[in-house]
């Protein structure tokens, strides 16, 4: 099973993209989706007038058929793992592209670490259901973070033309995590379960020193 994990021609047959230039999942898929509230049922004849009728929650409806497709409309955390889990090898090309997406402040981004999904995609900030708001849909979470950090300081230690992109990447992503995160624990006393791509807020669970403690490891750069 590792040996056909890692083989990075197996993984670019069937993962890569070469539409969106990254990783992706392949199956049946289709981005023509939205919550819509169905309309209300037929009035009871028996029913009080005057009382309040139920509103039906809102329901996923499907606008285009799905297909057999990579799932590459979008960018996040999901599309990353390759790198993440330090496959790709280090001279692979496709690890220049992925560093120059990671950078994009457009995709993931952020100026308090990395969001879970780009900003272009069309599941953004979406609510999951009527009653649960967004999640990993935008927020900073640490520990996917300590892995993009793992990772970039693996590729800056490696014989690779890239090692030195990786090692500016890494520099600026390690400051904007452990500086965001001193600061808000400043602020409200916490660490949180997330954070805010647009603002760095904490939000989530609090306290919260699960994954989020991973920050502990970044600043004493124990990977």
């Amino acid at each position: 099973t590792y040996r056909y994990l890692i083989d990075n021609q197996l993984l670019q047959e069937q993962h890569y993209s070469t539409k969106s230039k990254s990783f992706a999942d392949y199956g049946l898929h289709t981005d023509s989706v939205a919550l819509k509230r169905p309309p209300p049922p037929p009035s009871n004849p028996n029913q009080n007038p005057y009382e309040q009728r139920p509103t039906p929650d809102m329901i996923r409806v499907v606008f285009g058929s799905p297909e057999m497709r990579f799932v590459d409309t979008t960018f996040g955390y999901v599309n990353l793992f390759p790198f993440l889990l330090q496959i790709i090898e280090p001279q692979n090309p496709i690890l220049g592209t992925l560093l120059t997406k990671l950078r994009d402040p457009e995709l993931l981004w952020t100026k308090y670490g990395l969001r879970s999904l780009a900003k272009t995609s069309p599941l953004y900030m979406k609510r999951n259901t009527e009653h649960d708001p967004p999640y990993w849909r935008a927020q900073i979470w640490i520990n996917i973070n300590y892995l993009a950090l793992k990772s970039l300081h693996y590729y800056v230690h490696q014989s690779s033309p890239f090692s030195e992109q990786a090692k500016e990447i890494y520099t600026e992503l390690r400051n904007n995590i452990v500086t965001n995160i001193i600061k808000q624990y400043k602020l409200t006393g916490y660490i949180w379960e997330q954070y805010n791509d647009q603002t760095g807020k904490g939000s989530g669970c609090y306290p919260f020193t699960g994954w989020s403690a991973l920050f502990v490891m970044i600043m004493s750069e124990k990977y």
